[in-house]
């Protein structure tokens, strides 16, 4: 099980770093569509530069950054709040987190299946996006992988929360 979980942190880091990637892609198509626009104001038209299907590069970057950065964060991001838990015995305390962390995976599994049936419905369409005309099957294969991730990752730290045998601090 060690080994396994090591995989799944290894995929979901990488998945963190490439998360990360697209928001920074994010703010640099965001700062450069808004400076071309300015640009293009300030001339008149005369000088246009604007970005097509910026605002689709944006929507797409947000949404694989959450998807992409959620399954490494799912176990590291939890705020517990000490009044309601500080006379619970920390075995207690640990099954509560893991039951909250499981609530991630089945969030995970039901968007996995969600973003599944989208793959089919828009291959059976040939959906595309609005402005730069890719195949949305891309994108919500991407996403499937994602979620399906966060729900694998989020049962796995569910797991060690409940079996683990270290000591708590």
């Amino acid at each position: 099980m060690k080994v396994i979980a090591q995989i799944i942190e290894r995929i979901t880091h990488g998945m963190h770093l490439l998360g990360g990637m697209f928001l920074i892609t994010m703010m640099v198509i965001t700062l450069f569509d808004v400076f071309t626009r300015g640009l293009f104001s300030m001339t008149d038209g005369a000088v246009d530069l604007t970005i097509l299907g910026g605002i689709e590069l944006v929507k797409y970057s947000l949404l694989f950054t959450v998807l992409f950065i959620l399954p490494h964060s799912v176990s590291r991001s939890q705020v517990i709040v000490d009044l309601f838990t500080e006379r619970l015995q920390a075995r207690t305390k640990k099954v509560l987190e893991a039951i909250y962390i499981l609530c991630f995976g089945l969030m995970g599994i039901g968007m996995s299946y969600s973003f599944y049936h989208l793959v089919d419905e828009a291959a059976m369409s040939y959906e595309t996006t609005q402005d730069l005309l890719i195949p949305l099957t891309y994108f919500y294969a991407a996403a499937c992988f994602a979620t399906f991730m966060l729900a694998v990752s989020a049962v796995m730290h569910a797991l060690q929360l409940l079996f683990s045998e270290k000591a708590e601090s």
